[in-house]
């Protein structure tokens, strides 16, 4: 029989802006905590290898994906027999000036994949636009936990993220998120939208702390299926916890909220051509 019941360790730590050997540090002893938990899979926030406001830094934080920082996650992920999701930048390797903001997922059997970020928000304090090219692909990935889909931050704002990754299969969506405090109440109201929506897993871990004068709010949460709360991280504290799902439950929910039966594929056209016309 097919296992079905997982344990997601959720984590939000200060980052220290450009100090990967911290960052990485700080990622490791979390590792341990959930290998000890005997969690399947361990989250980490946006941009947990560097930090997220890195400005200029960003041209020379970046790394190829595969390489060396995703090389030694994999050595952890192998270690300690657990599923790591953490948050990056990327560069292209068609371009030392393409750099994307990255989701990574690495197993215990090495490197499955990467999520780049759809929508970059350049408003108020944000400038992502500035530094980083949009992502084009929203893919899922077959794992020994089940399919996995991954999206970021304000991704969460756009149901069509959830949307395409629920339609392909995926029952566990993750969504890395560095949100600052002022964004609070929009984060828990979404996340627990795109849940109920899809009739699956959301896990959204955002960053804590203070950087650059911008307050990251924490609220690490798992969410099921009917929108209730597995798991939740404290507000403004680096926190841990360990939260369980189990994919059969995903079947009576889906039947007495039937979203994905009752979808009318007709309305998308309609609904590119008037998002062309804005």
């Amino acid at each position: 029989m097919t296992k079905s019941e997982f344990k997601a360790a959720l984590t939000q730590f200060p980052c220290k802006i450009g100090n990967k050997r911290y960052n990485m540090g700080k990622m490791k002893e979390y590792v341990k905590k959930a290998q000890i938990q005997e969690a399947d899979i361990i989250i980490f926030p946006e941009m947990s290898l560097t930090g997220y406001t890195m400005r200029d830094l960003t041209y020379e934080l970046a790394e190829e994906i595969p390489g060396k920082s995703t090389a030694m996650i994999e050595e952890l992920a192998e270690e300690y027999n657990l599923h790591i999701i953490f948050g990056m930048p990327e560069r292209s390797q068609k371009g030392e000036a393409i750099l994307y903001n990255t989701a990574v997922l690495i197993g215990p059997n090495g490197y499955i994949g990467k999520y780049r970020k759809m929508h970059l928000p350049t408003h108020s304090v944000f400038e992502e636009k500035r530094y980083f090219r949009l992502g084009y692909h929203i893919p899922i990935f077959q794992t020994e936990i089940g399919p996995i889909g991954m999206m970021i931050c304000y991704d969460v704002f756009f149901p069509e993220v959830s949307r395409a990754l629920r339609l392909q299969g995926a029952k566990l969506i993750v969504c890395i998120s560095a949100s600052p405090a002022v964004r609070k109440k929009f984060f828990e109201t979404l996340t627990m939208a795109r849940a109920i929506e899809n009739t699956c897993y959301l896990v959204y871990v955002n960053l804590v702390g203070i950087e650059n004068g911008l307050q990251f709010w924490g609220g690490s949460r798992l969410i099921g299926p009917s929108g209730h709360l597995i798991a939740r991280l404290k507000y403004d504290e680096e926190d841990f916890t360990i939260g369980d799902f189990d994919y059969k439950d995903l079947k009576p929910v889906e039947a007495f909220v039937p979203t994905l039966r009752d979808l009318r594929p007709e309305l998308y056209q309609s609904l590119k051509s008037l998002s062309e016309n804005l």
